[in-house]
């Protein structure tokens, strides 16, 4: 009897497992072409791996290329302050009929043309806005990673959960058989008086349930093909097939090694420290307000006569050029007072939600650590669950070629298997799911792939 179940149970196993090796070989031969050329043929499915759905989806995904945009934007936006202390050129004209004494509005005097120099050399308020700036773009590069982990996250649980949903239908669809059979079986035994009606009624209750669950997970798996057919760039109407893979090596971590990372390359955590840094410019920058301001100036201009220069000024002189040093010594600022008093606030709130988000870190890796060994202990449940359902199997079948037992109980003892084995696909789904939740957070997603 031992021998049959373990049988029984080594090729069940084989049935989850076999021929993975065979779809590995072939999808590499398509790890190395491009999505376009995958789907040569519009009719013939195309075999996935979990590491090609991650590097098709990163290189496909829109949410990625709004990040990029956005950390594009962030520079250009660090660049503009920053031009302030670099060297500014412009050309104009400030020509205009003139009565009384020649002057504009901007104290200029009137120019048919005029070539201005314009360079920032001290103005430590507006530094430290342009260092804040540039922080806030580096912390761009942070959104933009943790949007290439949102979307390996996302591909790699739609491509497990899509594998384990069609060997799910497998066995359900097997299931139906064995509910058939019961059913049929237990209405000839209520013809011939053996069953009352309500055996009936529970056949074909439970055949109604398997169809049931047949229809929700075929639902299931269109919704999840259809999300990997737009991550990995394929039409509509492009077949994926999926292999049953568990996650690589790396995934499994200890808890404490784990918060280590978590406190280095976690996203959140990383975007709050940053979010500090930029605010300590800031207020740096508004303290040394009280000192002067340096900025280099020069202008060429060449004037006209019929703005009646000779009548206010003893000399007329075409052309002119003007350079020197514009120095702003602040006396008494009250904005200065006002921005150093804002920035000082804004540093302190960023410290405590960095604070905040340090501590709710460690709190969310350890419970995460926790749900991994917990998932870990349900799917060793799962499976001695699974192993002894394929044990009374075996035996049930040896029973019944003695003709010890009938065909309904035999069923019976197949559709608890079914059942069983369902749930263990379900608690090693939960565990991966549970360990791409933990290492997102420790923000080591990305490297299990590399």
């Amino acid at each position: 009897m031992r021998l049959l179940g373990r049988i029984a149970g080594t090729s069940a196993l084989l049935m989850l497992y076999g021929g993975a090796a065979g779809a590995q070989e072939q999808s590499a031969l398509h790890a190395s072409q491009p999505a376009a050329q995958e789907a040569v043929k519009e009719g013939s499915p195309v075999a996935l791996t979990l590491k090609r759905a991650i590097e098709l989806a990163l290189q496909n995904s829109k949410e990625i290329q709004v990040a990029k945009i956005q950390a594009s934007v962030a520079d250009r936006a660090a660049q503009i302050t920053k031009a302030q202390f670099m060297p500014n050129l412009y050309a104009g004209s400030g020509a205009g009929y003139t009565l009384g004494i020649p002057e504009t509005p901007g104290g200029r005097a009137p120019s048919i043309f005029n070539v201005s120099y314009t360079e920032q050399i001290l103005n430590e308020p507006l530094r430290g806005q342009a260092k804040e700036t540039q922080e806030q773009s580096k912390a761009q590069k942070i959104v933009l990673e943790d949007a290439r982990n949102n979307v390996i996250s996302r591909t790699a649980m739609a491509y497990l959960e899509l594998g384990k949903v069609r060997h799910s239908l497998e066995l359900l669809r097997k299931e139906q058989e064995s509910a058939e059979k019961i059913l049929q079986v237990t209405q000839e035994r209520q013809g011939e008086g053996y069953e009352l009606p309500v055996e009936v009624t529970k056949a074909r209750l439970t055949k109604a349930q398997v169809i049931q669950r047949i229809l929700q997970l075929e639902g299931r798996e269109d919704e999840l093909e259809v999300f990997l057919r737009y991550q990995a760039g394929f039409s509509e109407a492009q077949a994926i097939e999926v292999t049953p893979e568990e996650l690589p090596g790396e995934a499994e971590q200890a808890g404490d090694n784990l918060v280590a990372m978590a406190m280095s390359h976690n996203a959140g955590l990383q975007l709050a420290a940053s979010d500090v840094r930029a605010k300590e410019f800031r207020l740096k920058g508004e303290r040394r307000g009280y000192l002067p301001t340096l900025e280099f100036v020069s202008i060429y201009s060449v004037l006209a006569q019929f703005n009646n220069y000779t009548q206010f000024f003893r000399t007329f002189q075409r052309n002119n050029f003007n350079a020197g040093i514009d120095v702003r010594v602040p006396i008494f600022s009250a904005q200065t007072k006002a921005a150093i008093g804002l920035a000082q606030i804004n540093l302190e709130a960023a410290k405590v939600n960095l604070t905040n988000k340090r501590t709710e870190l460690t709190a969310d890796v350890r419970q995460k650590t926790r749900r991994v060994r917990e998932r870990d202990a349900a799917k060793e449940v799962a499976r001695l669950e699974l192993q002894l359902a394929q044990q009374d199997v075996a035996v049930f079948q040896s029973q019944f070629a003695e003709g010890k037992l009938n065909l309904r109980e035999v069923e019976k003892a197949r559709l608890e298997e079914n059942e069983k084995w369902m749930a263990y696909l379900d608690a090693n789904f939960q565990k991966q799911q549970a360990q791409l939740e933990l290492l997102r957070t420790a923000g080591e997603l990305d490297k299990v792939w590399q």
